[in-house]
């Protein structure tokens, strides 16, 4: 008889064995709790804009109610948002700036853009309007006029939607603007329209943005309607096969409830003063009756 057959196990062993057992177990559950939390949250990343104006604040608790999905906000700038989505540190987009969208859609990075809603851009400045502005058609020879008199100008400076729009229409005038009179803020849209008001300064600022804030400083709109300020934004899912680990059932149905009819409504329907903020864009109907408005 083999004698090993029936040496029985020592306690050393046996609690090594225990231990193990205990890590398994313990890994396994830590693994399976922070699944189940990593479903119950979404990490969108997205513009100031959307955040400043009121608007998720309005929507995202019906999206909660609905899918049992807790939303966590990012708000940075377009730049800032796209690079969370290049690192894999959030699920899902909503952003403004067509060009570098498509360019992280082309690289890989995104997946199923789809259109959720527009504004416009504005200038803003002082009543003054020392640089005459006030009632041109066209965005690119307002900020000619602003340069040519070196009134004081506030810029993002911060890689943001608003600050991409801004640099190319000064790239369409072919001005590099400089000198004291520019001053590049690298902050987000409600400080950059506080700075231009204490500044008496001209500024680009969204619609959306604009009506949320427009009471709390002594600013006029001077110039609008020129084509060259639409101001799409768009929902962007991160690509699975990049980043598998993602909340990615969780941005699809982020995505698809905000291109659905009800939620493009309750965009439709948030406003300030009466004012809609933002023109629903999915859905050619509701977007059709905003326009008509």
């Amino acid at each position: 008889m083999n004698p090993a057959v029936n040496q029985p196990v020592s306690w050393g062993a046996h609690a090594r064995h225990k231990s193990l057992l205990n890590t398994l177990l313990v890994c396994f559950c830590l693994s399976f709790c922070n699944s189940l939390l990593h479903a119950d949250t979404l990490r969108l990343a997205t513009t100031t804009s959307t955040a400043n104006s009121g608007l998720l604040d309005a929507i995202l608790p019906e999206f909660q109610r609905q899918s049992g999905i807790e939303v966590q906000v990012i708000a940075v700038g377009t730049g800032a948002a796209l690079r969370l989505g290049r690192d894999g540190d959030v699920d899902v987009l909503l952003v403004h700036a067509p060009k570098a969208e498509q360019a992280f859609i082309n690289s890989g990075y995104g997946s199923h853009r789809t259109s959720v809603m527009y504004n416009d851009f504005i200038i803003i400045g002082p009543a003054a309007d020392p640089a005459n502005i006030r009632g041109l058609k066209e965005a690119g020879e307002a900020l000619r006029h602003i340069a040519q008199q070196q009134a004081t100008f506030i810029s993002r400076g911060d890689d943001s939607g608003t600050h991409k729009k801004e640099k190319l229409l000064w790239q369409q005038i072919q001005i590099l603007p400089k000198g004291s009179w520019y001053r590049e803020a690298g902050q987000g849209m409600g400080k950059v329209l506080q700075i231009s008001n204490e500044t008496n300064g001209y500024t680009l600022i969204d619609r959306g943005t604009w009506l949320a804030y427009s009471s709390k400083v002594d600013l006029d709109v001077l110039v609008e309607g020129d084509p060259q300020l639409f101001n799409p934004y768009s929902v962007i899912q991160i690509n699975t096969q990049r980043f598998p680990d993602l909340n990615h059932q969780g941005a699809a149905a982020f995505r698809q409830w905000l291109v659905s009819q009800p939620t493009q409504q309750l965009i439709a329907n948030f406003r300030i003063n009466n004012k809609a903020l933002f023109v629903p864009s999915a859905n050619t109907a509701v977007a059709a009756t905003q326009v008509a408005e």
